[in-house]
This record gives structure tokens, C-alpha cells and sequence, in this order.
């Protein structure tokens, strides 16, 4: 068999994808590293080279999840010229076009995924945040919000938004939901002390897997 030789990229991100497509098809706690290199059919030395362990490999793998879902809402927010209450309406849109299929969020919900579920909500909070804070310190700009933490502001925001609203975190009821998302707008008004009703149509009918 001829040896295939790979650039160090290449083969490093190769190895992510793989373990990404057994995490999603079999379960994080059921995946090994075996499993991985027969997949890819290379050896125990060239996994190890790139990964010091199967976490090192979910580190990699949430990383990359939670980075293409935020690259789809920054680069929607970057196109977006109106003020501070328009862009967070953008947010909100660009975070729905950007979420991960709902076969992938099921697989993410599965008991098997827990670990990978949880990291992937730490992640993608910590990245989006900053997003959520720039635009939450131009509305205070445009004193449209009266904010005075903006960074810790989007993330208790985001945090309590998602635990609430996500069945991947507790099998919250349908009516449990519905309650919730109908408190949301005002909470949020309350949070950023916006104008009574500015966020009156941004979660509508907005379920957050």
C-alpha cells in the first residue's frame, strides 16, 4: 500500500472531521480512538501527533461547530447598516439561518453527547457574546440601551436565554417554552433598558433547540 503524505493542516483537519461525523453518528462517549483511525485508516501515531487525547479531539470539534455557526452571524451583522435595534434583529435572524440542522441537534441531545452538548454551549456563548456586546455598547451610543457592563450584560442574556429554552438542557414542557418566549422581549427590554416594545416580534415563534 502506498503511503499517503499529507500536509499537516490537511491532515489535522481531516482527523476533526472525522471525529465530528462519529460524534454526531454514534455518540461521544461511544466513539474511541480506534474508532477514528480506522475510519481514516491511518495509525495510532499520526492521531496523537495532532490530539493528545479524545478530549483534546472534542475541544477541536466543538471549536469548529461553534465557530462556523458565529462566522454565519458576524458576517450577517457586518453587512448590517442600521442602528442598534436593527442589528439586533439581524442577530436574532442570522442566528436562526446559522443553527445546525435538526438532525445534528438531535444527535447533540442524545444521552451519549452530554459532555459534547455542554462544551458546545460554553463555547458558542463565549464567542457570541462579544458579538451581542458590540452592538448592546452602540445602542447605549445612540442611547437607545443603558447598559453598563455590555459584555456581562449578552452574557447572562445569552446563558439564561438558552438554558430556558433549550430541551437538549432539561425536557422542558411545550407549555414551559411558550411561557418563557413570550416573557423574553420584555426581559430583555428590561435588561438593556430599551424603549416598551422593541423587542416585541424578535422571538416570535422562535423555539431555541
Amino acid at each position: 500500500m502506498v503511503r499517503i503524505v499529507k500536509k499537516p493542516e490537511e491532515r489535522r483537519s481531516e482527523i476533526i472531521s472525522a471525529s465530528r461525523d462519529l460524534f454526531l453518528s454514534i455518540g461521544y462517549e461511544n466513539t474511541t480512538i480506534q474508532d477514528i483511525m480506522t475510519k481514516l485508516q491511518i495509525a495510532k501515531g499520526t492521531t496523537y501527533h495532532y490530539f493528545r487525547s479524545k478530549e483534546e479531539l472534542l475541544d477541536a470539534v466543538v471549536e469548529e461547530m461553534a465557530a462556523e455557526y458565529v462566522g454565519v452571524v458576524e458576517q450577517s451583522l457586518n453587512v448590517c447598516k442600521g442602528n442598534a435595534l436593527e442589528k439586533m434583529a439581524n442577530l436574532v435572524t442570522s442566528g436562526r439561518r446559522g443553527s445546525v440542522a435538526t438532525s445534528t441537534m438531535d444527535a447533540i441531545h442524545r444521552s451519549d453527547n452530554r459532555v459534547m452538548h455542554a462544551r458546545l454551549l460554553a463555547v458558542t456563548l463565549t464567542r457570541l457574546a462579544p458579538v451581542y456586546a458590540r452592538v448592546i455598547a452602540q445602542g447605549c451610543k445612540e442611547r437607545v440601551f443603558r447598559v453598563e457592563h455590555p459584555l456581562e450584560c449578552a452574557e447572562i442574556l445569552l446563558a439564561g436565554i438558552q438554558f430556558v429554552t433549550d430541551i437538549g438542557c432539561y425536557p422542558w414542557s411545550e407549555e414551559d417554552l411558550m411561557r418563557r418566549m413570550n416573557a423574553i422581549p420584555s426581559l430583555i427590554e428590561n435588561q438593556l433598558n430599551a424603549p416598551a416594545g422593541s423587542f416585541r416580534t424578535l422571538f416570535k415563534n422562535k423555539r431555541n433547540k
